[in-house]
């Protein structure tokens, strides 16, 4: 029997948010948390903004040894996990940790470890490589110390789908509870790539924006938009079988009832044409709710504020929805928080559970000029007080990979 599946836990770290609750305090008052890289120094570089986790402070969370010997991808994980098992009110102790799994993926991993590494290399030899280079870098230690963090012994992977990473990890983790396998999971992505081989290897790809101005940079389906902007930080919600949440009391935010995951088969960075793979992903996740196109309240997009990006995934929404996609709410909260790569999907997922909880649906900040090709409800500027009984994220990666994720309010 298929068993129902829920969210009932939720953390995030981000450029406008060390927490949930300021995270989306500061999307409901439209804050934009883009501004001048400080990293590194970005004098030859064309790219000069990103949205950078503010006040972060390893120390804060973890003792000088341990923040030392974690990159700070993983640092990002574990803070969010642990956020959102608070949250969720989880005991181990009166938990069955065998049925608990975690879900986590990072598009790129360990970049700053990797790079500091290879220049260590190449600068002073092979001995003067980091014995902890290979288990900082390595991608799947996202999911690896959290679930050393916490204490979970059941299904522990990490999946790499690159923009769609955090959609996707959320997506399997709901079949995996829905088929029986697991009773909790965390699930979501991470990232920490804003250093300079990333924004240079992002830069050349012809993918960033280069403007300068912070409230003209990240402006998704703006005609003027050139490229996203890069972020960084962690989503992770924990979504739990419906009858083992009632039966402890847990808080319900939302319900997921679909999910759908396609491959475009078409280009390694650009989407296929028309959006045609995301609006298979729509349609899926719609089938599998048994809901149709007029009940989808908002859509969360994907959303870079690339013009490609934006123009399909129009396109793939028109195709999903038919007729229902001239009334459909459609934002973008990557104009608060740049594009996080990895993470996207899991603080997107945070943004959708928020949006039917507190009856909101979030702005596309920074809007300006409309765009012919991009012709939907894009919600420009003023965030709107209205029920939201169903919210969709899409989260469409390189390599042709989408994932879209359908959430309902728990009734």
């Amino acid at each position: 029997m298929e068993r129902r599946v829920v969210i009932t836990g939720l953390g995030a770290i981000t450029p406008v948010g060390n927490n949930t609750e300021e995270f989306w305090k500061n999307i409901k008052a439209g804050k934009c948390g883009i501004d001048e890289i400080t990293a590194f120094d970005t004098t030859n570089y064309k790219v000069k903004l990103a949205g950078e986790v503010k006040n972060y402070n390893p120390e804060d969370y973890f003792d000088k040894r341990t923040a030392k010997r974690m990159d700070r991808f993983s640092q990002f994980a574990i803070i969010a996990a642990k956020e959102a098992w608070e949250d969720s009110k989880l005991d181990k102790e009166k938990e069955n940790m065998e049925r608990v799994g975690v879900i986590l993926g990072s598009g790129i991993g360990g970049l700053n470890t990797m790079e500091k590494d290879i220049t260590n290399l190449v600068e002073k030899g092979p001995d003067r490589v980091s014995p902890m280079f290979i288990p900082m870098a390595i991608c799947n230690m996202a999911a690896g110390n959290v679930a050393i963090e916490l204490g979970i012994k059941g299904e522990s992977i990490s999946m790499v789908t690159a923009c769609a990473t955090g959609t996707h990890c959320i997506g399997e983790s709901f079949r995996m509870i829905k088929n029986g396998y697991q009773d909790i999971v965390l699930a979501g992505g991470t990232e920490a790539s804003i250093n300079p081989i990333g924004v240079a290897g992002f830069t050349n790809i012809k993918a960033l924006s280069q403007a300068t101005d912070k409230n003209r940079a990240s402006i998704p389906f703006d005609k003027e938009r050139s490229g996203f902007v890069m972020g960084e930080g962690a989503g992770v919600i924990i979504l739990e079988e419906l009858e083992h949440a009632k039966a402890r009391g847990a808080k319900i935010y939302a319900e997921i009832v679909g999910y759908g995951a396609t491959s475009d088969a078409y280009h390694i960075t650009s989407p296929a044409p028309g959006g045609e793979g995301g609006a298979r992903a729509m349609k899926v996740a719609m089938e599998e709710a048994g809901v149709k196109p007029e009940e989808i309240t908002y859509i969360n997009a994907h959303g870079t504020s690339t013009h490609l990006n934006d123009s399909c995934e129009t396109m793939a929404i028109k195709t999903a929805l038919g007729e229902a996609a001239s009334k459909v709410m459609v934002s973008s909260t990557k104009s608060n928080t740049g594009h996080l790569l990895g993470a996207a999907g899991g603080v997107e997922a945070i943004v959708c559970c928020k949006a039917i909880e507190d009856n909101f649906v979030p702005a596309t900040i920074n809007y300006k000029v409309p765009d012919e090709e991009c012709d939907l409800d894009v919600v420009p500027n003023e965030g709107r007080n209205v029920e939201v009984k169903y919210a969709m994220s899409n989260s469409l990666g390189f390599g042709g990979h989408n994932a879209t994720i359908l959430f309902k309010k728990y009734e």
